[in-house]
């Protein structure tokens, strides 16, 4: 099994695992929040007559809050996997090559995974 980076002390391992913690559940609680928002809106609004304007505002804000809910599936995707990897002892080496993740992308991008590089080929897949 790979060794974490010598340059990722214990405690910075501890910070991004509290980082990643607050996040995680700050985007759990996001999803929620957008969940009840909808939900109060039907029933307040549920048997009033719809505009057709209203109609067609509403699909544009569902693909709106669909697209942002694929982005926080995904972010919440890879929290769960650095908190894995926290676990495993393998934080800030990417699942992919294996190779370190500079601890600067870790400090701005906790749940960095894979290298710059890497994530860039991931993104343009889809």
């Amino acid at each position: 099994m790979p060794e974490r980076p010598v340059n990722l002390s214990d405690d910075f391992i501890a910070l991004q695992r509290r980082r990643l913690m607050a996040l995680r559940q700050q985007l759990l609680g996001g999803e929620e929040n957008a969940i009840a928002d909808e939900r109060t809106a039907r029933e307040e609004h549920g048997d009033e007559a719809e505009e057709s304007e209203d109609a067609a505002q509403g699909m544009a804000q569902n693909e709106v809050n669909q697209a942002l809910h694929d982005v926080n599936d995904q972010r919440i995707g890879d929290i769960v996997r650095a908190l894995q990897k926290i676990d495993e002892g393998t934080y800030g080496l990417s699942d992919e090559s294996g190779e370190p993740i500079p601890k600067a992308r870790l400090e701005a991008t906790p749940w960095a995974i894979l290298t710059v590089e890497e994530q860039s080929r991931r993104e343009a897949r889809k």
